[in-house]
């Protein structure tokens, strides 16, 4: 087992959104379930994260703890099928056509555009 140090310093994402019923920001981190704090601002919020970070993970090394490790962006291929109806496939042709890209950079604009919701 590692030592909280060891973990502390690998790369695990954060998380953070809005809260929008009591205010402020929520931190999580996604590769350690139940590891989550707030903040009034982002920057609050992020050392509130941080700290609990370190107290999740010190209780999971105390206690002997299964703890997971960050996932890694090398374990996407950056790839995936997409099964859609042909009228769909055809209005997404016709407006990367009208923008002058393929429908796959069209695709991927859309997508990391509405990624946040």
């Amino acid at each position: 087992m590692k030592t909280v140090e060891q973990y502390m310093e690998m790369p695990y994402r954060m998380e953070i959104i809005p809260d929008r019923d009591e205010g402020g920001y929520v931190v999580s981190y996604p590769d350690l379930p139940g590891c989550l704090s707030t903040g009034e601002t982002i920057e609050e919020a992020i050392r509130n994260g941080e700290d609990a970070k370190l107290a999740w993970l010190s209780a999971a090394v105390e206690q002997g703890l299964p703890i997971n490790e960050p996932q890694q962006l090398q374990s996407y291929s950056g790839q995936f099928k997409l099964r859609i109806p042909k009228s769909l496939h055809r209005q997404l042709a016709e407006q990367a056509s009208r923008e002058g890209i393929s429908m796959n950079q069209y695709c991927v604009y859309l997508l990391s555009r509405n990624a946040g919701i």
